[in-house]
């Protein structure tokens, strides 16, 4: 089995580290801000891609995946492989992937999609875009932090295919919290509205992980109004994006929510703009 370090320690950096840590295969983590109680704690960046066989990478947006690979290129060449699972664009993806190899280490794009109780359980997707030997040859080491690994294209096409299932999520939410809001108004209460919900066409995997959530106004964080925020920024200036009308609307909600303080919480709180 393949080493692995863990660059970021977020929510879910936090639980790759722990998986990666329980199978034995954990070389080494490290986070911007300090977290030694981390498996493997080491204190730079710099030791944790000298350590391991595979650095992963899970940060906040292009500009810190940007300074962390100015950091540990160094620590890369021959041997090393870079999987990069920041939510980035597809000019960013270019940019990184052309920085690495120059240093003789390979990379793969691998944005995923899942919040915290899919990280807890394994249960990721990740979306794959690179060469289909280096994915096959990764399937053992991203096997035990994941369920399903797909493989999409090239780097820049999985990063674009995030971007658009994030839009996906953005919207749908957007549409549950509006027809929620509607059902109130009409004085429909929360069991009747969930209850129709669930036997209609429209019932998704999003409604059933956040009802629970909206039911009891528990905004605590699985996916953050300030990361959901920076993607549709991003896809907002991605290729083919510029007359998109509910990335519009929506990216304004979540400009609107991080406003008024919503932004380390869950995305569920746009429905805190509607005061709904």
């Amino acid at each position: 089995m393949k080493t692995v370090g863990v660059l970021g320690l977020g929510i879910i950096g936090t639980l790759w580290a722990r998986h990666y840590a329980a199978a034995g295969a954990l070389a080494g983590a490290w986070n911007r801000t300090p977290m030694p109680e981390t498996p493997f704690w080491k204190d730079s960046p710099e030791s944790v891609a000298g350590a391991a066989d595979v650095v992963h990478i899970v940060l906040a947006d292009p500009a810190a995946v940007r300074a962390i690979l100015n950091r540990i290129r160094p620590a890369l060449g021959s041997g090393k492989t870079v999987v990069q699972s920041s939510t980035i664009d597809p000019a960013s993806s270019a940019e990184f992937q052309a920085a690495v190899t120059a240093t003789g280490a390979r990379y793969l794009e691998a944005p995923f999609t899942g919040s915290k109780p899919a990280a807890e359980r394994r249960e990721i997707v990740f979306y794959l875009g690179g060469d289909a030997a280096l994915i096959a040859e990764l399937e053992p080491v991203l096997a035990l932090i994941s369920a399903t690994r797909l493989r999409i294209g090239d780097h820049r096409q999985a990063a674009a295919l995030k971007l658009a299932m994030n839009l996906n999520l953005a919207v749908q939410m957007q549409g549950l919290i509006e027809a929620r809001a509607l059902a109130r108004a009409a004085g429909i209460d929360d069991d009747t509205f969930y209850g129709a919900l669930g036997r209609n066409v429209g019932y998704s995997g999003l409604v059933k992980l956040k009802e629970p959530k909206l039911r009891a106004g528990d905004y605590s964080p699985q996916f953050s109004i300030k990361h959901l925020h920076k993607d549709l920024r991003l896809a907002s200036a991605a290729a083919g994006c510029a007359e998109l009308p509910a990335l519009d609307v929506v990216r304004e909600q979540l400009k609107t929510a991080e406003a008024r303080g919503f932004g380390d919480e869950d995305f569920i709180a746009l429905a805190k703009v509607l005061g709904a």
